[in-house]
């Protein structure tokens, strides 16, 4: 063998190989947990906020008292009885009996990352387009590469997905003779950018989809965590044939137990929980034991309201910061709930380039990057607020403000230097323009 790779194993890899590529949020997560780096980085949710003592207690009790069944194998689609809990989690939201929502077509899955990969492994074909917004969460990013799958970014601006490109995006694909799988949308409290899709254009969105025959795949990790009112009601509370509804507890409970869940259209349950059979052969009985326990013996619709004011503590937190600390030409968006605030950096900062400095000024952030399949968003960074205490919050938007001062007047002594392409159809930019790409 000849080269000069460090893979001896690299002629042999499968070619659906060559499409995955690290996470650039996995890759901070070494350096971001030093107790002395601010991370305004990861999405982690804030663990401390649940009656740790009760929830201990309850773990316990699992084990020694129900352990001959929640340590046991069991069924690929999920506990009847977690199906159960999940639909009335769910009838919060607005998705109910009335829209169709029922135990029997809800899939239980090892969190909300299981269950994109279910979607993709029915639905993708390698050389299909998935089209979804840009910027759009990293982690369905590689499960679409890893399907050999092309994304196709559809802008966004402060209202969310935007229906004309979308339109345009489609219209475009079918000239190019490429196959459109799904829509791919995080209507709600978007991760990255903390943007709500609005209440007329999600009917938009959906009538688009529709004419179009195309699925949409509607991710809702963070729409119960709203801190201004209710949410609109999600996608799949409007239409029930052809949208696929995915969520998790990570973001409302706790990412530990990686407890997840799809609500599918009837007809594709079955392929759905053979898929999953095949990857893990059945979803853990204690973690869904635990879910379900939870659900059943805890106020949990008490703790997220608790979650909700320590989230918006945190986010006007950062946002006070931003407005006292940012350098002039910064942007940012204003989320009504979540966990992030994407903003928009001064023309010829470069979030990138800038991270082994902002790592030496210990504080840490999410460049633009790792949220578009095509490697734009240099001009942005996705900053995180839900785990950091307020205090701790503004350190770190201090931390970075000072490195991006330091990169401005860098430029004005040895020039700026562009980026081509950076700010185009990019939510909190200030031209929201038709680049699809």
């Amino acid at each position: 063998m000849t080269g000069t790779t460090l893979d001896d194993y690299t002629d042999r890899y499968a070619r659906r190989v060559r499409g995955m590529t690290a996470s650039e949020i996995r890759a901070l997560f070494a350096v971001a947990s030093r107790p002395e780096v601010v991370s305004l980085a990861g999405g982690a949710p804030y663990i401390a906020a649940l009656p740790l003592d009760a929830v201990g207690d309850m773990l316990g009790r699992l084990g020694a008292d129900h352990g001959v069944t929640t340590l046991q194998y069991g069924i690929g689609q999920g506990t009847l009885e977690l199906r159960e809990r999940i639909c009335e989690v769910m009838a919060l939201s607005g998705i109910d009996a009335a829209c169709g929502a029922s135990p029997e077509d809800v899939v239980v899955t090892v969190g909300g990352q299981q269950a994109l990969d279910l979607v993709a492994r029915l639905f993708l074909d390698p050389g299909d387009v998935v089209l979804a917004e840009g910027p759009t969460y990293v982690g369905a990013l590689g499960v679409f590469q890893a399907a050999q799958a092309q994304v196709v970014h559809v802008p966004m601006d402060d209202d969310g997905l935007i229906p004309e490109a979308l339109e345009a995006a489609i219209a475009e694909q079918a000239r190019a003779g490429r196959r459109v799988k799904f829509l791919y949308t995080i209507p709600t409290y978007q991760n990255p950018t903390g943007v709500t899709l609005t209440e007329q254009r999600r009917e938009r969105v959906l009538d688009i989809c529709e004419r179009a025959g195309l699925l949409v795949v509607e991710d809702d990790p963070y729409g119960q965590l709203g801190f201004e009112g209710d949410a609109p009601a999600p996608l799949r509370a409007r239409r029930r044939e052809g949208v696929f509804y995915l969520s998790t507890f990570s973001k409302t409970f706790a990412p530990g137990l990686r407890v997840g869940w799809i609500l599918a259209p009837h007809a594709v349950r079955d392929k759905l929980v053979i898929a999953s059979e095949a990857q893990i052969l059945c979803p853990s009985g204690y973690a869904q034991a635990a879910v379900s326990t939870y659900l059943g013996t805890m106020p949990w619709r008490e703790q997220l309201k608790v979650y909700r004011e320590v989230y918006r503590e945190r986010r006007d937190a950062m946002l006070d910061a931003l407005a006292d600390l940012m350098p002039a030409g910064t942007t940012w968006t204003r989320p009504g709930g979540g966990l992030f605030v994407w903003a928009t950096l001064p023309d010829g900062l470069d979030s990138k380039a800038m991270m082994p400095r902002a790592i030496a000024a210990r504080v840490a952030y999410v460049p633009g990057t790792g949220f578009y399949a095509d490697g734009t968003g240099t001009g942005h960074m996705r900053l995180n607020f839900s785990f950091p205490p307020p205090e701790r919050i503004r350190e770190g938007v201090r931390r970075l403000a000072g490195v991006m001062e330091q990169d401005i007047a860098m430029r004005r002594v040895f020039g700026a230097v562009g980026r081509p392409g950076s700010r185009r159809g990019q939510a909190g930019s200030d031209t929201p323009g038709p680049d699809l790409a």
